[in-house]
């Protein structure tokens, strides 16, 4: 092996005193005392009823559901490009929902991310900051049949970045539709969205890109649950693919008198474009629920 080889092989390693590593150790440190608090507070706290349980995790599998719920979505990806760098994405991703009569609601969700990246750009190269905003809204029906849920709308993409890396620089809008079904403990059905660059700087790549999620989450009556999603995004200017497969496990908790999902799992890299494509990556998000 050459030189140059030997030193590309030393630095995607995973050393004990790597950066990944000593993140992976604080996150299994992490994992074990949440979930020994969580266990004493539900030791302590009076669970929900399974029937309520279960209702309101079957609303929160609904991405458009008719309740307030504040997640906050941590995405760590690991191993990407050539200098083996790390990105971590918080979304911080409330879910409003308006009452327009009998029949409609209006359904808002606001996707503000911040982004921590390291040897992404170059060896030694760090950004950090928020990430553009992307706020969605839908016209939905208030009264299901059948278990079928729709919406129909709009999505905004606001350049509220604070790092030119991490910006669009553009602000762009374009229509967005769901639709799902849910029977018995299942939930199923997409997600899209398709935007394109209005306004913002000349400098800058224009926007024309797809979001396409598919879903299905499988809840038991305890409220626990589990969920695969593929999040797949096509940007037509650029010719590029990026696609995960998330999976993720989950549960209703209560912390006195506050009503918590806890969900984490994998976040498998399928597609990215050249020299961008992750490892691995781990998803957790704490969603705090405010039923009506």
């Amino acid at each position: 092996m050459s030189i140059a080889g030997a030193k590309a092989t030393q630095r995607r390693g995973l050393t004990a005193a790597s950066p990944v590593v000593r993140w992976l150790g604080a996150t299994a440190v992490a994992a074990m005392l949440i979930g020994w608090a969580a266990s004493a507070a539900a030791q302590e706290a009076p669970k929900p009823a399974a029937d309520n349980a279960a209702e309101l995790a079957k609303k929160l599998a609904n991405p458009i559901g008719a309740l307030i719920s504040v997640p906050f979505q941590n995405n760590m990806d690991v191993g990407i490009g050539e200098f083996n760098g790390s990105r971590n994405t918080m979304n911080f991703q409330p879910i409003v929902p308006f009452r327009l009569n009998d029949d409609y609601s209006l359904i808002t969700r606001y996707i503000v991310p911040v982004v921590t990246q390291h040897d992404i750009t170059g060896e030694g190269t760090q950004q950090s900051g928020l990430a553009d905003t992307l706020v969605s809204a839908w016209i939905s029906n208030a009264k299901v049949k059948n278990g079928v849920v729709w919406g129909l709308g709009g999505a905004f993409l606001i350049p509220t970045a604070t790092n030119d890396v991490l910006a669009s620089k553009k602000f762009s809008i374009g229509p967005t539709a769901i639709v799902l079904k849910q029977a018995g403990g299942w939930t199923y059905g997409a997600l899209v969205n398709q935007i394109w660059s209005v306004a913002g700087s000349e400098d800058t790549v224009a926007v024309d890109q797809m979001f396409l999620q598919p879903f299905v989450t499988y809840n038991w009556k305890s409220g626990t649950g589990l969920t695969v999603n593929t999040e797949l995004t096509q940007s037509w200017e650029a010719s590029t693919t990026t696609a995960f497969v998330n999976i993720m496990a989950g549960g209703l908790l209560r912390f006195g008198g506050q009503l918590v999902q806890i969900q984490v799992g994998p976040r498998i890299p399928v597609a990215a474009p050249e020299g961008g494509k992750a490892d691995f990556g781990v998803r957790a998000a704490v969603i705090f629920v405010f039923p009506k």
